[in-house]
Formats: C-alpha cells, sequence, structure tokens
C-alpha cells in the first residue's frame, strides 16, 4: 500500500516578512509576506496551501476521487459540474480558439507515446496517429451544468491548473492582510504589490542550460509572472532536441521553439498561456508576444 504523503507549511523568518513553504502540484511551494507578525504568517500559510491542495485535489488527473477523474471515466455520460468547473473549461475553449486548436486539453493522451525522460526514445509516426484518434476538443459538450466526454477521450487540467492556483491563492491570501504579498508555485508565480519599502520582488528565472547559466534576475513590483520551457522535459536524437511542448493536431513537439518563454502578465493565468501559445508558434514565438505587447524574455 503507497504512503500517504504528509502535507505541511513550513514558516521561516527573512530580513523583511515570513516565508511560508510546502509542496503541491509535483513543485515546491512558498508565499512571502512583508510583515513581522507570526501568527499572522502561520494562518496565512495554511490557508494558501489548503487552497491550492485543494485544486490540486479536485483537478489532478493523478486523483481517484478528482472532477477530472470523475470525467475522464465517465464512458461517454453526462457528468454535473460546478460553476468553477464551467469557468476552466470556459477557459480552456478560449486557449483552443486562440491557438487554432494547438492547445487542446483533451491531448494528455499523447503522453501514452511520448515520455520526456531525456533519453532518445522518440515514438513512431503509427503510434501517434492512434492516439491522435482521441484528440478532439471539439467533441467535448458542456454548459453551466453538466459535460459530456465521449468515451475513450480525457481531460488534462495541468496546462492552466497551476496558474490558476496561483490567482486563487494570492486572492485568498489578499482577503486576510493588505501587506505585500508574493504567491510562488514551482516557478509560476504573482505579487500584490512592491514590498514595504515600496522596493520590486527579485525573480530569479533559470536557465534552460542550467549547470553553465547563472539565473536571470526580474524585478517585479505587481502582477504574475510565468515560464513555460523544456528545461527538465525533452528528448534527444541525432543532434535534435524533443520538447515537450507539443503540438494536439499533430501529436509532435513543436519545432524552433525558444528553449524558454517568460511573460509578464496582470494574472498568471494569463502570463501561462500566453507564453505556451508562444512556444507552440515554434520560431514565430517572440513575434507572436510582440504583438500582444507584453513584457516576455525568450531563451533560445
Amino acid at each position: 500500500m503507497s504512503k500517504k504523503i504528509k502535507r505541511s507549511v513550513e514558516v521561516l523568518a527573512t530580513a523583511d516578512g515570513h516565508c511560508m513553504r510546502f509542496d503541491a502540484m509535483a513543485s515546491p511551494c512558498e508565499i512571502l509576506v512583508a510583515g513581522s507578525d507570526l501568527k499572522l504568517a502561520q494562518t496565512l500559510g495554511q490557508l494558501v496551501a489548503d487552497e491550492v491542495w485543494r485544486i490540486e485535489d479536485k483537478y489532478s488527473r493523478y486523483k481517484t476521487n478528482s472532477v477530472c477523474s470523475t470525467i475522464n471515466n465517465s464512458s461517454g455520460q453526462s457528468i454535473a459540474i460546478d460553476q468553477e468547473t464551467f469557468a476552466l473549461l470556459n477557459f480552456a475553449d478560449t486557449c483552443y480558439q486562440l491557438s487554432e486548436g494547438v492547445f487542446d486539453i483533451t491531448s494528455g493522451v499523447l503522453r501514452k507515446v511520448w515520455c520526456f525522460d531525456g533519453s532518445d526514445n522518440i515514438p513512431n509516426e503509427a503510434n501517434v496517429q492512434k492516439v491522435l484518434q482521441n484528440i478532439a476538443w471539439e467533441k467535448v459538450q458542456f454548459d453551466q451544468q453538466q459535460i459530456t466526454l465521449p468515451a475513450n477521450m480525457e481531460l488534462d487540467f495541468g496546462g492552466i491548473g497551476k496558474e490558476y492556483a496561483v490567482d486563487r491563492a494570492l486572492l485568498i491570501a489578499e482577503q486576510l492582510t493588505s501587506l505585500p504579498i508574493l504567491v510562488n508555485l514551482g516557478g509560476d508565480l504573482a505579487a500584490n504589490k512592491p514590498r514595504q519599502d515600496n522596493t520590486p520582488w527579485q525573480v530569479g528565472i533559470e536557465h534552460p542550460g542550467f549547470i553553465d547559466r547563472k539565473p536571470m534576475v526580474v524585478s517585479l513590483l505587481s502582477g504574475a509572472l510565468a515560464t513555460s520551457g523544456d528545461a527538465k522535459r525533452f528528448l534527444l536524437r541525432n543532434n535534435i532536441r524533443y520538447s515537450h511542448i507539443l503540438n494536439a493536431k499533430t501529436g509532435w513537439p513543436v519545432a524552433q521553439a525558444p528553449r524558454s518563454i517568460t511573460v509578464v502578465a496582470p494574472q498568471c493565468i494569463q502570463a501561462g498561456i500566453l507564453a505556451t501559445l508562444a512556444l507552440m508558434q515554434g520560431e514565430n514565438a517572440e513575434t507572436f508576444l510582440s504583438e500582444q505587447e507584453i513584457k516576455f524574455w525568450a531563451i533560445r
């Protein structure tokens, strides 16, 4: 029997406040608050962590009792949904339309043929084509009350779930205190305002090369920042690098995309999807983001 992972929040003092750390969504997470009140920091950390864990439990495809798993196991039957799920499905539909079908939350089934473990194990075209038959967001029917997912298809909220959790976590924190706060879930983050001395938060962005490159430091006064790239998840064969960013229409990695893209936007879910959509433009990634008139950093 598998051992249940203990969920806990660690509170540490910092130079101008407190840092609350916990693990969620397969990532190290932290909340920084610029204030000396230890009790407030402990309460804040627990509330934020509980909200992130709630979202993980509700939308993770790995959780057998999650809404995502319930939908995926529905065998074509209609499943009742709440307003939160409806809103996420609506956002996923917007992303699908904006990307002209390249971003598709039914494409998670491609994991059956792709395993981005740094090896040279590239699937054959026949296997990819077989899986593509079960990728079709346009076949999913939903409204405010229910969703009908065709049999043999699956949903995967992984492309938007963590960024949504960042925004929800910051909202929860702001309901408790007006102090400066930064929420960081595995590198996707958001801040409500500058620190108490009106200085920006200093955010490090790791270079995809990791070993021989120092992190780039970005100053963030407020707003959100999200990074997408293939630093840890890729395949390599004949000196060709295959990114884990997959085109849902072809089933194959997007070619000639930057190694990493970091985007700043008002909300994290916006920053995250813009970074992902940009990578899906391949060699035109920077042009796509320039047209959005937002701040970004691309590493090739």
